[in-house]
């Protein structure tokens, strides 16, 4: 790896409320207000079905498992996530079928990952209400965890956050949220209440504008990033409108475009030298143990390892570590699984020309001739 190159931890949906809260430390009340779930230890037992008997009461780093050797190996110089769960006390759930909540006292979960950023525009940050978000906003605070995509005023939700990097450079993060990851239209922000920074749509203005509140503060060796919570749960389809708004994103100035919300990884383009993807798929959940879509995986997840040229902030390489979601916490992919997923990314992002090889250490790496 160049020695001069930033390297950057990326990640898709961190949803460590439900089943994965229970089995932590400081379980929150587990009612749930879904249409046949009604306690969120049930996704435990769930859980244990497939894999045997689950510890609960467990350290706050359990659930990072084995990938807490690829962030010591790796040494990013930053650690982004999509959180995608409230963090809050607050009963008041939103009426929308499915809630996610973490107690406030896990928090120690995402300290004991050193997450310095999390994105919280997104379709389950304000399960819990106004409130909720608000307690969630300051329970990162307290962390010391940086929050983007959401505030307590339109303002602050569209603000983007500045994280130091080595060598005085900078990390910049923007994020927003879009319709169709099934983003309520009143959770956005207003200019005197708590939402998300939720785009109004997908045109060529739009991108330039959400570009722009990215991009003008950039500095000659600073890095800019834009979060995007976009489209449904499951396919690889990526959409004509998406793949035109991550293209005027590279050409307003950002780096990497950062998309999440599907459940699986999605394709990945690089275009312009710029890093595009368009789903990074779940990092961590209480699924294992619900049937159904099979067929993508979603017990595979990617570590996203980009790292860019400090000068130009084009990408030099994008290393992956493939992990498996086993008793709500992340394991070492087995070859075969290593295999699966590396055909699995270099299908679906064929008709982009990108293509993965895999590693001697057990990690898929961009083969496009930039290596």
């Amino acid at each position: 790896m160049d020695e001069t190159a930033v390297t950057l931890f990326l990640a898709g949906d961190v949803m460590t409320g439900r089943g994965v809260d229970q089995i932590l430390g400081h379980p929150s009340n587990p009612e749930l207000h879904e249409p046949y779930v009604s306690d969120a230890r049930e996704y435990v037992r769930l859980a244990e079905q497939v894999t045997g008997p689950l510890p609960r009461g467990v350290s706050s780093d359990y659930i990072w498992g084995d990938g807490l050797a690829e962030w010591k190996r790796m040494a990013p110089a930053a650690r982004v996530v999509n959180l995608e769960t409230s963090i809050t006390r607050s009963d008041q759930h939103e009426p929308k079928g499915i809630n996610y909540r973490m107690h406030p006292d896990n928090i120690g979960c995402l300290r004991a990952a050193a997450i310095d950023i999390c994105i919280v525009a997104n379709n389950h940050v304000l399960d819990y209400g106004p409130q909720g978000l608000v307690e969630t906003l300051e329970a990162l605070e307290r962390a010391g965890i940086r929050s983007v995509g959401a505030g307590r005023n339109r303002d602050a939700a569209v603000r983007a956050v500045v994280h130091a990097l080595p060598g005085g450079r900078h990390l910049i993060v923007g994020a927003c949220a879009h319709d169709s990851s099934g983003v309520p239209d009143d959770w956005a922000a207003l200019s005197q209440e708590p939402g998300i920074n939720l785009l109004p749509d997908l045109s060529d203005d739009t991108a330039t504008d959400v570009a722009g509140r990215v991009a003008r503060d950039k500095l000659p060796g600073d890095v800019a990033a834009m979060s995007i919570h976009w489209g449904g749960n499951w396919g690889y389809d990526v959409p004509r409108q998406h793949i035109s708004f991550a293209h005027r994103l590279v050409e307003g100035g950002i780096d990497i475009v950062y998309g999440h919300s599907s459940h699986h990884v999605r394709p990945i383009e690089i275009y312009r030298d710029r890093l595009i993807l368009y789903g990074c798929g779940d990092f961590i959940d209480d699924y294992e143990g619900i049937a159904g879509h099979e067929e993508y995986r979603d017990d595979l997840v990617l570590m996203f390892f980009p790292s860019l040229s400090p000068q130009t902030g084009q990408l030099l390489t994008l290393e992956m570590t493939p992990l498996q979601i086993r008793r709500m916490r992340l394991n070492r992919a087995s070859q075969a699984d290593l295999r699966w997923i590396c055909d699995r990314v270099n299908t679906v992002s064929r008709r982009f020309g990108t293509q993965m090889s895999p590693t001697e250490q057990g990690t898929l790496r961009l083969s496009d001739g930039r290596q």
